[in-house]
């Protein structure tokens, strides 16, 4: 069965930057699991997904902006130290949630401290990154009723 929209898909992956570091992979465990079609992964990656088998192998290339995006400035602010209150020790690296500035939740990671100056940044870690992805295609079946209503494997 090839895969369609509303598809249950089992791959595996192993994910690199443009420089082939591996950012992530699912070698040597489970496959990951998803439904195809409804958002569940990145959108440059569901699109090349589309038509392949079971047993299919392939790379594939997704630019940023069929991925995480690029990278928005605006995500990136210089914050006073004491907008951090009750932290007694703040390291580059730390994640803490906020606000964006139409209230959704976001992470942000501290990027640069520098005397009283804390510089944030919400990016997405992988905004503006091309990905690189190596698949294998293991299963392909159609979703159940309940999947599809409900937008994800069960």
């Amino acid at each position: 069965m090839k895969i369609a929209n509303h598809s249950v898909v089992e791959m595996h992956y192993t994910l690199k930057d443009a420089d082939g570091t591996v950012i992530d992979s699912s070698s040597g465990g489970e496959p990951l699991k998803y439904l195809q079609g409804v958002g569940n992964i990145i959108p440059g990656l569901e699109r090349e997904m589309l038509e392949k088998d079971s047993g299919d192998k392939f790379t594939a290339v997704i630019p940023a902006e069929e991925a995480y995006g690029p990278q928005n400035p605006e995500l990136i602010q210089t914050l006073p130290r004491s907008a951090f209150g009750g932290v007694d020790k703040l390291e580059v690296g730390m994640a803490f949630r906020a606000q964006s500035t139409e209230g959704q939740p976001i992470e942000v990671e501290v990027i640069d401290i520098d005397g009283d100056n804390v510089t944030i940044n919400g990016n997405h870690p992988l905004a503006g990154v091309e990905l690189h992805f190596d698949i294998e295609v293991v299963s392909v079946r159609e979703a159940t009723a309940e999947e599809i209503d409900h937008g994800h494997v069960h």
